[in-house]
């Protein structure tokens, strides 16, 4: 989704925000995941999983749509169209066991990552 919005915002396209944009997910960069990856791997022989990698800060999709809006600079214009029939209202990953068993929480603020994702879009779209 984040990849999305951003590229959708660098082409000045339409952002899709399906039905008010109020549910929320959590967002992890990708990097904080392959440290957690590498954490996983390196546990003690006997550990069994399943360990939940993620970022427990829930964020609107609207809030992120705006997010990318402003960071982008883009005049994209926000679209709402009905709820998807799959759409979960929620997503936040219970970290708890990571930090517990493998000492891995997130590091990278979402503002961060999205800078550092459109970042890298919009060297690549613009070159």
């Amino acid at each position: 989704m984040v990849s999305n919005f951003i590229v959708q915002a660098i082409n000045g396209e339409n952002i899709t925000i399906y039905r008010d944009g109020q549910q929320t997910r959590s967002f992890c960069f990708v990097d904080d995941l392959i440290e957690g990856f590498i954490r996983l791997m390196n546990t003690q022989p006997g550990f069994v999983g399943p360990i939940n990698l993620g970022n427990p800060g829930e964020f609107t999709i609207l809030e992120i749509a705006e997010r990318v809006l402003n960071l982008v600079g883009s005049k994209s214009k926000l679209i709402f169209m009905p709820l998807l029939k799959d759409d979960p209202k929620h997503h936040q990953p219970n970290i708890s066991l990571a930090k517990e068993k493998i000492g891995w929480k997130p590091r990278v603020p979402l503002n961060e990552g999205l800078r550092r994702t459109a970042g890298y879009f919009m060297n690549l779209f613009k070159g």
